[in-house]
């Protein structure tokens, strides 16, 4: 199946978060994008991050869902 172009509404990026880390948490980051060859910091951890969260939404299935809902993303956010 085809993706739609990268520029839709839905899947645009405009929300900035900020994350601080200590001085030993940038160097092992540091560290582990250079030996790991990571080109953006930025898209390893909004994937990080993201699989995480994902991850255990999959693993606390079907508790998380009411009544059998299966998709994470069409739930209103106003809710959280």
């Amino acid at each position: 199946m085809k993706r739609g172009p990268a520029t839709d509404d839905k899947i645009k990026r405009t929300t900035s978060l900020t994350l601080r880390l200590n001085q030993r948490e940038v160097r092992a980051l540091d560290i582990y994008c250079k030996r790991f060859r990571v080109k953006s910091k930025s898209e390893f951890m909004r994937r990080t991050i993201m699989q995480a969260i994902v991850g255990r939404f999959d693993s606390e299935h079907p508790s998380l869902w009411e009544q059998g809902e299966l998709s994470l993303f069409s739930q209103d956010l106003k809710k959280i």
